[in-house]
């Protein structure tokens, strides 16, 4: 399968402009895995836009968001 660059760029919801990994999805995983974080695609955009993407933090905010639906 061949990576579809431009689509997933498109699609992308990371705010950091310097990014090298932009479109690349499994660069990105990747490196986002190896400083045990996850990539911005998986945060809602407002916590996307404080650079915290550790696994913490995405449990907050999913469980934070689970209590609501309640």
């Amino acid at each position: 399968m061949e990576c579809q660059i431009e689509d997933n760029k498109a699609k992308c919801s990371c705010t950091y402009e310097p990014c090298s990994r932009k479109g690349k999805c499994c660069e990105c995983i990747a490196y986002h895995l190896e400083y045990d974080e996850l990539p911005a695609c998986v945060f809602p955009p407002e916590v996307e836009r404080t650079y915290d993407r550790s696994f913490a933090k995405f449990v907050e905010v999913f469980k934070a968001k689970g209590s609501r639906r309640s």
